[in-house]
């Protein structure tokens, strides 16, 4: 099949290998075109670790020519990036493909529902949880796949669409994919915001120096703690909604196949193992520009909806503004076209299974 992919990062580029292994057409694209201008030129993208080998994605230069004549569309690129490709995409996709966003964040999904219910399209959308593959861009026709992981929280807007969005999922990455209850579940289910949270902050200044550290080592027993406090914040606003969650050693767990127990006890096993990721080497990351306005904060306004506080979750936010200077409750450009606080709980949760048309 043939899938468009919105984006030129590293998890485009892991996705686009791994869509390639499994008998598929990618087309990525760049919205500055900068990323892919390499690729376009004819060099290959040459990838290592989990998914390995040389491949030669197309490049599409326009978003028009991204979604014509594609089965499916992957938007796969920080969320900050996602208000500005979905309103590109949107007046080209049809009611025939599926668009799938990886990894939702911020309500996205209902951003885009909003936008095609506007254009009278009824295309479906596929939430994940997290992303398959991860790894780290290294130029731009090299990319490092660390994980493809094996399984992937899921669930599709409309809900009435929910089989048809497991069936591409399947039919383009595989068996790997568990489908929750509804976007709230997978809103509540994607665990990078929190996790990175706790790296980021306490490993800061390893960031602003530029030092080059492992990750897994890094999540040492006290951070361990501290995901699994952020953890419990999260997994009361999903219980307040009445959703089941997995918790932060599940994801260990079945993210990277290590035994069950404290979180700082599964990351040290992950870097005995060695080959895991390293840890940013800027501040520049977005593991803070990225998951502060589009994770910390939804699940703060989520929290204050549902009379759930989510007190650590606000405590990083305000933290990551201060060292930063500059408020990054500010920078989300998707929550204000949604109008989240302003929604009822009813309001919201019909809104997650029916899609923006279900309120018309």
């Amino acid at each position: 099949m043939r899938v468009a992919i919105a984006g030129a990062g590293g998890i485009a580029f892991a996705a686009a290998a791994l869509l390639i292994e499994n008998g598929h057409d990618p087309i990525l694209w760049s919205p500055s075109g900068q990323r892919t201008k390499d690729l376009a030129a004819g060099q290959a993208l040459t990838t290592t670790g989990a998914v390995s080998g040389t491949y030669r994605p197309k490049v599409a230069s326009s978003a028009s020519g991204l979604v014509s004549g594609a089965d499916a569309v992957l938007i796969a690129l920080p969320a900050y990036g996602h208000r500005t490709v979905m309103d590109a995409i949107a007046p080209h996709v049809t009611d025939d493909q599926v668009v799938i966003i990886s990894s939702h964040a911020s309500f996205g999904a209902l951003y885009l529902s909003k936008k095609l219910a506007e254009l009278g399209t009824k295309a479906p959308i596929v939430a994940w949880g997290t992303t398959v593959t991860t790894g780290r861009q290294k130029s731009g026709t090299e990319v490092h796949v660390s994980t493809v992981r094996s399984k992937v929280d899921m669930a599709t807007v409309p809900l009435s669409a929910s089989e048809r969005g497991l069936a591409m999922c399947r039919a383009l990455f595989g068996d790997r994919f568990n489908e929750k209850d509804d976007l709230l579940a997978i809103a509540l289910s994607n665990l990078n915001p929190q996790n990175h949270m706790g790296i980021a902050l306490c490993n800061l200044t390893r960031m602003e120096r530029g030092e080059t550290w492992g990750q897994h080592q890094n999540v040492t027993t006290a951070v361990g703690r501290l995901f699994e406090a952020l953890d419990e914040e999260r997994l009361n606003i999903a219980h307040s909604f009445g959703l089941s969650v997995r918790t932060v050693r599940e994801h260990y767990h079945f993210s990277y196949g290590v035994p069950m127990g404290p979180v700082g006890d599964m990351a040290q096993v992950l870097a005995e193992r060695g080959g895991g990721p390293t840890g940013p080497a800027t501040l520049d990351t977005r593991y803070v520009t990225e998951d502060a306005p589009f994770g910390l904060l939804p699940t703060v306004l989520l929290g204050k909806l549902t009379q759930t506080p989510a007190t650590l979750h606000e405590a990083g936010l305000n933290v990551f503004s201060a060292l930063y200077g500059r408020d990054f409750r500010e920078e989300n450009d998707l929550l204000p076209e949604l109008g989240l606080e302003s929604l009822s709980k009813s309001d919201l949760q019909r809104l997650a299974r029916e899609g923006w048309r279900g309120t018309a």
